[in-house]
């Protein structure tokens, strides 16, 4: 991944990115940092609403940001983390399929399969966008 912020950095990101999350229905704060072939960082919290379904992941609020800021490729890597009460959970939390598919979108503008980084309390697992979403359907299936 050269170029891009180490896994140690990406997973401190989205730990703090954490703390910013508004999950006051369910308790479970997440927290996602996008990681850029440049060396940026541009994070995520989740962001919950009454109505449950208008509720934004942290990943998609990341993308959103990312693309609100000009950036349209160069995506390397993902950490995503999780749990109740604003701290990782045991498990790793990974990407709902809404939040696969909107990092897919980000990822194939620029070419890139990022690695992503699924980080609990005490293990991080470690996948590629296209083993969480294989044959996915992306800019690339319009043209």
């Amino acid at each position: 991944m050269s170029g891009g912020p180490t896994q140690a950095a990406l997973i401190a990101a989205a730990n703090a990115a954490m703390a910013h999350a508004y999950a006051p229905y369910s308790g479970f704060r997440v927290g996602a940092a996008l990681g850029f072939a440049d060396g940026s960082v541009v994070i995520g919290a989740n962001v919950e609403n009454a109505s449950y379904g208008l509720s934004l992941c942290a990943e998609t609020v990341a993308v959103a940001t990312a693309m609100a800021g000009g950036v349209r490729g160069g995506l390397v890597a993902v950490a995503v983390t999780g749990g109740p009460g604003g701290a990782p959970g045991s498990d790793p939390v990974t990407p709902c399929g809404r939040c696969r598919q909107v990092l897919c979108e980000l990822a194939e503008l620029g070419e890139t399969d990022p690695v992503i980084w699924c980080a609990g309390a005490d293990e991080v697992l470690e996948t590629r966008l296209s083993a969480l979403l294989p044959h996915a359907f992306g800019p690339r299936s319009l043209r």
